[in-house]
């Protein structure tokens, strides 16, 4: 019996507790979490009865007293108390959000998972710590200016420490490297030219291990997918590696093949550069200046996508499309096969040829004509990606383009491909041309479409820079594309222009393209070439047909304007004739300045409602006499502490949404 009495008190008290809660929470009207809520009930609960006890006496009930009158006490005692311990609950929260904002602690579950996930990071932690000690990087951590880089030399030595550190830190700092060297806009010059010299290689791993995710991703083994397969990789990078294989239809083919545990290391990599750029970002300058939280986050996207192989499965049908309409066959991209490929595993058509980086004896052979038939072709492609396709390789680097024998190009690794929407494209295609015509007024309007302009922009001194810089790289000879691309990056630092990730992407990948296309005709001329393709693109757009073309747009999209433009001209005059035309203005048509205004007034219903319901309780705390509860308390002294109470609820509720900075 004992028990069963222990377990109903248990019962009640728990779920007093959570009445409590829930109305302690819709009283204050700010999220609170349940676990705050349910400590500060709880606390209220066992201290709500000795704070009121030392404020009034509790009713004592004894047989001389009149029944009526006894009962009536306690239920004011037990009205007072269920109250009171609402006040202490609210108090308890208001005074935990002053000393502990509400999510500044994580919970015991987080609390959990972030010490394992702290532990399982420290051994890494300390490796990439002993990477930066030993190539001397430590000291760049501590968020000093180090007036030992004043010098292109120094500079050189830092970016070249930066570059073996990188490289022996894995697959993510390489892939970070290698992203880093194309931000021109970023990075001095020695650490781009640094960068770009890191190596996406790796060890092949054993052919049982690959076997090993063939089966996990499809399956079933090599032998039941292919006619035959060669254990020993064509290549092997940081991420994956390639073998060739033919399939039982006999076709050739290459299989592509995800290392085993790549993604939680890389995950696993990202997590720290993610945190190493937060902390780099609140304790440095030059990372503020940089940007590098924002760059981590679109690094670590970036890299993640590469990791999914069914994305570069579907960017090869893209980029192929795309290619299919305009360069007569001359680059292509594999073709996947669909069935056999998955997140891990990517089987796709085998390439004749060789990498541009070892095809110099193939080129030789072609001819100077030839090679720069090819380098037009390529760039041709390139520009008709970006301004008519929109998905575009951002990686174009010569381990990425196969060179055939009668020089046909092919583009392979398009697991990190750029798109951009057609308003970007449009600005894109209107800045190149006005670069092929030395337009410095159109090319800046198309520039300030392209960037995030900032809330003042002086467009006068930007058209005279950028007509300055048109003049410098397009007034004929040779002109070096990484300079170009590097003035034109300092330019829009210089008027505090930000550069979105994907117009970043289409810069990276134009930087890339330059030393492909010297690699295949290194005389070759990517700005005054890019120049040419834009007065071609002018004169393009003045011919009768895309003339024509952009008329029947135009009219089109005007077409129902003009159609209903008589009969509002009609109702105007009508209007005005007889002296109905008004102008109807909403003020606060906007949800959010409504927003504003209401949570506005309504904070300051509540503070004037808590004030007045203050001053009314004082005023009837000093009433005497009046109609008696009980033999000690009169009505006006019940009414008074109510009001005090619900000034107190008011004033609570006011302070906790300041403090939250949260809508009521």
């Amino acid at each position: 019996m004992g028990f069963v009495i222990w377990l109903l008190a248990a019962v009640s008290y728990v779920v007093g507790v959570v009445v409590l809660v829930a109305i302690v929470r819709r009283l204050l009207g700010v999220r609170v979490s349940f676990l705050r809520s349910a400590v500060a009930a709880v606390v209220a609960l066992l201290i709500a009865r000795p704070l009121l006890d030392s404020l009034v006496d509790e009713p004592v009930v004894t047989e001389e007293a009149p029944s009526g009158a006894a009962t009536t006490e306690v239920l004011l005692y037990l009205a007072l108390l269920t109250v009171f311990a609402f006040v202490v609950a609210m108090v308890l929260l208001v005074i935990a959000e002053v000393l502990v904002p509400d999510g500044s602690v994580p919970g015991p579950l987080d609390l959990w998972r972030s010490w394992r996930a702290r532990l399982g990071r420290s051994g890494r932690y300390v490796e990439i710590l002993r990477i930066a000690t030993r190539h001397g990087l430590a000291r760049f951590l501590r968020g000093r200016r180090h007036l030992a880089l004043g010098t292109s030399a120094e500079r050189r030595e830092l970016a070249r420490a930066l570059r073996r550190a990188l490289e022996d830190g894995g697959v993510t700092f390489v892939k970070l490297g290698q992203q880093l060297s194309t931000r021109h806009d970023l990075l001095p010059a020695e650490f781009t030219a640094e960068l770009a010299q890191l190596q996406d290689g790796a060890a092949p791993i054993p052919w049982e291990e690959v076997r090993g995710q063939i089966r996990r991703e499809t399956g079933r083994d090599p032998e039941e997918l292919f006619a035959d397969v060669e254990p020993t990789p064509l290549a092997s990078a940081s991420i994956g590696q390639v073998h060739a294989a033919r399939l039982r239809t006999g076709e050739r083919v290459v299989v592509k093949v995800q290392r085993p545990e790549i993604a939680r290391d890389v995950d696993r990599d990202l997590d720290i550069v993610s945190r190493l750029a937060a902390t780099l970002d609140a304790r440095t300058d030059w990372a503020r200046a940089l940007g590098v939280r924002e760059l981590a986050a679109g690094f670590a996207a970036a890299l993640r996508e590469e990791l999914d192989f069914r994305i570069e499965r579907d960017n090869m049908i893209g980029v192929a499309a795309g290619l299919a309409d305009g360069n007569g066959g001359h680059i292509r991209v594999p073709v996947p096969v669909a069935p056999l490929s998955g997140s891990q595993v990517l089987v796709m058509e085998r390439l004749d040829g060789v990498p541009l980086g070892a095809a110099q004896h193939v080129l030789a052979r072609l001819g100077e004509q030839e090679r720069r038939r090819i380098a037009d072709t390529l760039l041709q492609t390139v520009v008709d990606q970006l301004l008519q396709t929109g998905i575009f390789h951002v990686d174009l680097h010569p381990g990425n383009v196969l060179v055939g024998a009668e020089g046909s190009l092919g583009m392979l690794d398009l697991g990190s491909v750029g798109r951009l929407g057609a308003k970007t494209r449009r600005a894109m295609s209107q800045f190149l041309a006005a670069i092929g015509t030395g337009d410095s007024m159109a090319a800046t309007d198309a520039l300030l479409e392209l960037v995030e302009r900032p809330e003042a922009v002086d467009e006068r001194g930007l058209e005279q820079a950028l007509g300055v810089l048109i003049l410098r790289f397009t007034a004929g000879g040779g002109v070096d594309g990484a300079a170009a691309f590097t003035s034109l990056f300092g330019l829009i630092n210089d008027f505090r222009l930000g550069v979105p990730p994907e117009v970043a992407a289409v810069f990276r990948a134009m930087a890339t393209l330059e030393g492909t296309l010297r690699a295949i005709d290194p005389g070759y001329d990517l700005v005054t070439e890019a120049k040419a393709m834009g007065r071609k693109r002018v004169t393009a757009m003045l011919g009768p047909t895309h003339l024509k073309d952009t008329m029947e747009q135009e009219l089109g999209a005007l077409l129902p304007i003009l159609r209903r433009l008589p009969h509002r001209v009609d109702r105007i005059a009508d209007a005005v004739e007889h002296g109905r035309l008004s102008a109807n203005v909403r003020l606060f048509a906007d949800a959010r300045d409504r927003r504003i205004v209401t949570n506005l007034v309504h904070r300051t219903l509540l503070t004037v409602l808590a004030a007045t319901a203050g001053m009314m309780s004082v005023v009837l705390f000093t009433i005497k006499g009046g109609p008696m509860v009980t033999a000690e308390t009169s009505l006006f002294t019940v009414l008074g502490t109510s009001l005090f109470l619900v000034s107190v609820v008011l004033v609570l509720r006011v302070l906790i949404i300041v403090l939250r900075r949260e809508e009521p």
